[in-house]
């Protein structure tokens, strides 16, 4: 039986969460069809277009991303503090542009409600609206169901074009999200359709390293999603952003990369990027879980197995699996 979403996020365990939404029915969220030829690469614009509107209106922030042939990857951040900073015009606004007002609420908006009743009533909406512009749920709704209904007008049939709900992950620690955000930033390089992380169409790394240069040449970046800003060393779930540098990243997606491109598994290159180090990350284990066709092998949560079980008080669980690739991924003194 499948888990309850509630049961699977919990803010007082973390903020972050790798998604992963799938197609059915052999169907291609974009790429091109090896059986029949016909090519869905114009879906990649749905997707990344339909993310950075969504970006705009929650309070959810886009760490990583990468849309693939017939799935999607996120690493998200729920912020719903900023949510509550929110003034009810700024809720009713960002909610229109979703989907249109009911006609109380409208007429709320405008002042003219005629007993307390309907303005308490309208305020009770509102306030409903404000938890779902921080909510995972609401978030992949609002990205996944448009897709389906453009996808399944484009293909002229009807039906679920997703498999099921989407699967999420939660990250508990640094090197949690450090793990996932370079593990989806890879997967045209693991999927053998890209060279490098600035060839690799679709994904955050390329947009990132693009506003890198945009900035260097002193051009206005490309439209794009808006993503999570790194806080260099800032302390974890700082209020300024992903708690490591963007160069310390880049870096590490581009070594990570270059092994998976050019299929080293036996020894290890001498010059690891040094947030390995800090993280304390097993370098040999991180190599094996980034290489080609490989998943992560973590289920509802990903972290230190110190963390793990920590989280599973959280989800009010008695365990959570994982623990014994968490031990070898992110090896622990004692």
């Amino acid at each position: 039986m499948p888990t309850a979403r509630k049961e699977l996020v919990c803010l007082d365990a973390t903020p972050y969460y790798h998604v992963v939404s799938r197609c059915v029915r052999r169907a291609f969220l974009c790429g091109v069809d090896s059986v029949t030829g016909r090519s869905y690469e114009h879906r990649k614009e749905w997707i990344v277009e339909r993310l950075t509107e969504l970006s705009e209106l929650f309070a959810v922030d886009l760490c990583s991303y990468a849309v693939m042939s017939n799935h999607t990857h996120l690493v998200l951040r729920l912020d719903p503090e900023t949510a509550e900073e929110w003034s009810e015009e700024e809720i009713m606004e960002r909610w229109d542009r979703l989907f249109s007002l009911p006609v109380l609420v409208q007429r709320y908006r405008r002042a003219q409600t005629t007993s307390r009743a309907e303005s308490e009533a309208a305020q009770k909406k509102i306030e409903a609206w404000r938890e779902r512009l921080s909510d995972l749920s609401w978030f992949m709704r609002c990205l996944n169901e448009p897709i389906a209904r453009q996808a399944n007008a484009e293909d002229g049939c009807t039906g679920r074009f997703w498999e099921g709900r989407f699967k999420s992950q939660a990250l508990l620690d640094e090197a949690a999200l450090l793990t996932c955000m370079a593990y989806v930033d890879l997967n045209p390089i693991r999927a053998a359709i890209a060279r490098t992380p600035e060839q690799s169409d679709f994904t955050a790394i390329q947009q990132r390293i693009r506003e890198v240069m945009a900035l260097k040449d002193r051009k206005p970046p490309e439209n794009g999603p808006r993503l999570l800003d790194f806080a260099g060393d800032e302390r974890w779930n700082g209020p300024d952003g992903l708690p490591f540098s963007l160069d310390d990243y880049i870096e590490l997606v581009d070594w990570s990369g270059r092994i998976v491109r050019e299929g080293k598994r036996g020894a290890i290159p001498e010059d690891l990027p040094p947030i390995l180090d800090r993280l304390e990350i097993d370098a040999r284990t991180w190599l094996r879980a980034i290489r080609r066709g490989q998943r992560l092998q973590f289920h509802h949560a990903v972290g230190r197995a110190s963390a793990i079980k920590v989280a599973a008080e959280h989800f009010g669980r008695s365990f959570l699996k994982g623990l014994g690739f968490a031990r070898t991924l992110f090896p622990e003194p004692g």
